[in-house]
């Protein structure tokens, strides 16, 4: 756990360096899927536009949605809470980037739903990176109390655990779920499937059966709902909707959505076959 790197007087957040380097590796999965899908060659700016807009969309957008969580706490120390080095929301940030992307697709021309199925593995991996962030500041996005041998504990975190482990009925030195690493081993995954389908949908578009656009970025919604509404379980985020928490109800809107676009580009894929 180290929040901070001191290098002489100055002082770099980890979370914000992982950030950045998030945004890297996204900058080069997507390149790559951009130009195999012929929407923009390697050496044009495409790819870094998609990237640095519908990013620091995301933070906005995520910054706005955590601090809408808690109006009394925002309106009693709205500097305090909008300033700050922690509290970000994934929902918020997945709304800030997307109406960013719809924009920027707009503005290049580029399909909607090709753009999103260009997007979706590098926006899959970014977003594991990032999670490393929050593993290495201790912001509070660690999971419950655990005896299990990988656990970790975040004394001098930015949102140290002895508070969580107490409420709890733990000895404040107790050790917590290290979600970021599940997080982070999951996107993984979920990244390296997304880009399979993606060679099979680009491969099949020279077929006559060929895999609809949007079913990579439908793909995307469907595993990583799932992916955070499991992790949900275990993390220590408050419930709020019939016991669930408002992660996990963003994941149920994600779930569904990706279900309803599977299913719109199956009907049509049936429908291109009857023809």
């Amino acid at each position: 756990m180290i929040p901070f790197l001191h290098i002489g007087p100055i002082q770099i957040p980890t979370f914000g360096l992982m950030v950045a380097t998030a945004m890297v590796v996204a900058y080069y999965v997507l390149r790559a899927d951009m130009a195999r899908r012929g929407i923009a060659e390697k050496k044009s700016a495409t790819a870094e536009l998609f990237i640095v807009v519908p990013a620091l969309a995301g933070i906005a957008g995520a910054k706005l949605y955590h601090v809408l969580e808690t109006p009394r706490e925002l309106f009693e120390h709205p500097a305090e809470m909008l300033l700050s080095r922690y509290g970000l929301a994934w929902f918020g940030g997945l709304m800030g980037g997307l109406m960013a992307w719809v924009l920027l697709a707009r503005w290049n021309s580029i399909p909607l739903l090709a753009s999103f199925d260009a997007g979706s593995a590098a926006a899959a991996l970014g977003y594991g990176v990032g999670r490393i962030g929050c593993l290495l500041s201790g912001d509070g996005d660690y999971g419950v109390p655990t005896s299990l041998p990988w656990g970790m504990s975040f004394p001098n975190g930015l949102v140290p655990s002895t508070q969580t482990c107490v409420e709890r009925g733990w000895p404040p030195d107790c050790r917590v779920q290290p979600t970021p690493i599940y997080e982070f081993l999951v996107a993984c995954v979920i990244a390296w499937i997304l880009w399979r389908i993606g060679a099979a949908q680009i491969a099949s578009s020279r077929a006559r059966h060929r895999l609809p656009a949007g079913s990579v970025f439908a793909a995307y919604l469907l595993l990583t709902g799932v992916a955070r509404f499991l992790v949900e379980f275990i993390r220590i985020n408050p419930r709020s909707f019939f016991g669930f928490s408002n992660a996990q109800a963003a994941s149920m809107l994600s779930m569904l959505l990706g279900a309803l676009l599977w299913w719109g580009a199956s009907s049509e894929k049936d429908q291109a076959r009857r023809r």
